[in-house]
């Protein structure tokens, strides 16, 4: 081969990429339309689990555990390479599907949805090292490429089908259903594990100490949300402690400054979590708000998230194609304007009671703004780190991401049932007043990113 030909490539569904590409794009697409399947469905388990208190629990265990869960499994596939962390890690997924769809009470079901949090967020760390391992460097963009698009499918079709299946046969069956699918795909994903290679590269033992942080921050996620069960005094004295362990756990986890918003990496690092958490605190109480205060059917509910799907891969293509001619700071602050004009359009359609055609909208306006945002973030971050940084910072947007969710939610959370019951309006402008202030705190981080 010259020095301009380009490396050969081999077809991702070839022989020798087939039963890999099928295994895990698969489990990706399972893990993707559980993770907005519950969004929609989430206000029936909860009604007849007779758990309304125990709502955001059901959103932020499954993003504090997946952070225990990527520390784990990559420490692990370090260790030991790829193959026994992905194949218990999966295992670990389905038993939380499985234990989630034959729970007879909500904390069963949110401890089922823990185990979720922890066996994918494992999973998808060992899917990427696998993929050193069996693919080779010219074929990593296109089954990255495919891993993309077993997040976008969920998100289009996703909500809409949990709430067909809702409607139908029971929310039961959401979670049921996928069992036999993840267990289908992690046998088809057999054959490659065979084959495959492991090159483990043993890790320090004092990067052990990670796991227990990780640790630490999911028990104090899990605390901040069980507060609300507690009398309004100290339950208040609970939630703040948890917010304080939560923090000083997860700094270390994160670049130096990054809870000071120091400028550049720090700050853009901080981003990732504020905007997370404004994200995902508000789209969870979108569905509920549909259904009870509008009186909206869960298959059309769900229709809100996908059109908020559509806005953040439609803006994502755009920042693709403006390159260049768009910088990072400017994308960054021009997404978190957008974020913020579509939250607070929620808080304003919601206390005027307008129609839910205009809280579809506005929720594309906030899909747009992370659109523009994430890949830009993560963009941004790899260009201000040294190559032997790039990995550990990647890393910690991901965690920056994951707690700044958990967090929000759990807050959100004890917002909402502080308040009033479901079926009052007051609790849904209460969750949607923080995530507001949120999203302005957004604009202000943005600011600092350059």
């Amino acid at each position: 081969m010259t020095a301009t030909e380009e490396p050969a490539t081999t077809p991702l569904l070839a022989a020798p990429y087939r039963s890999a590409t099928i295994g895990m794009v698969g489990l990706i697409f399972l893990a993707a339309f559980e993770a907005l399947a519950v969004t929609t469905i989430m206000p029936s388990v909860s009604a007849d689990l007779d758990g309304r208190a125990w709502f955001s629990a059901a959103f932020s265990a499954t993003l504090a555990a997946s952070v225990v869960g990527m520390v784990a499994g990559g420490l692990w596939a370090d260790r030991t390479g790829p193959r026994r962390p992905l194949v218990v890690s999966t295992l670990v997924f389905v038993l939380g599907l499985l234990l989630a769809g034959l729970a007879p009470n909500i904390e069963l079901f949110v401890a089922a949805r823990f185990l979720q949090g922890l066996g994918s967020g494992a999973a998808i760390v060992a899917v990427y090292v696998a993929v050193a391992r069996i693919f080779a460097p010219v074929d990593h963009p296109r089954i990255f490429g495919a891993f993309a698009a077993a997040w976008v499918i969920p998100s289009m079709v996703g909500p809409t089908l949990a709430g067909v299946v809702n409607d139908t046969v029971g929310w039961r069956w959401v979670f049921l259903g996928v069992v036999g699918l993840a267990l289908l795909s992690a046998v088809t994903l057999v054959p490659a594990l065979r084959t495959m290679v492991d090159d483990p590269s043993p890790t320090p033992v004092a990067t052990g100490g990670r796991l227990v942080l990780a640790v630490v921050v999911a028990g104090a996620v899990v605390v901040l949300d069980l507060a609300g069960r507690a009398s309004a005094a100290l339950g208040s004295v609970v939630a703040a402690g948890a917010v304080v362990v939560v923090l000083l756990a997860v700094r270390p986890l994160l670049p130096a400054g990054t809870l000071l918003l120091r400028r550049g990496l720090p700050a853009v690092v901080a981003l990732r979590g504020v905007i997370a958490a404004t994200f995902f605190a508000t789209e969870i109480y979108l569905p509920y708000l549909l259904q009870e205060q509008y009186d909206v059917r869960p298959w059309l509910s769900g229709a809100t998230l996908t059109v908020g799907a559509l806005g953040w891969s439609a803006a994502s293509e755009v920042q693709a194609r403006l390159g260049s001619r768009l910088t990072h700071a400017a994308a960054l602050r021009t997404g978190s304007t957008l974020l913020a004009v579509g939250v607070g359009a929620e808080l304003a359609a919601a206390a005027l009671r307008l129609s839910p055609v205009l809280i579809g909208a506005a929720w594309v306006l906030a899909g747009a703004g992370m659109g523009l945002m994430f890949p830009r973030i993560t963009s941004a971050v790899l260009a201000a780190s040294s190559e032997r940084e790039q990995g550990g910072n990647s890393a910690a947007v991901s965690i920056s991401d994951a707690v700044g969710g958990a967090t929000a939610i759990s807050l959100s959370g004890l917002l909402f049932t502080a308040v009033g019951t479901s079926a009052d309006l007051a609790p849904f402008l209460a969750a949607l007043t923080l995530t507001t202030a949120l999203a302005v705190g957004a604009v202000l981080v943005s600011r600092r990113t350059g």
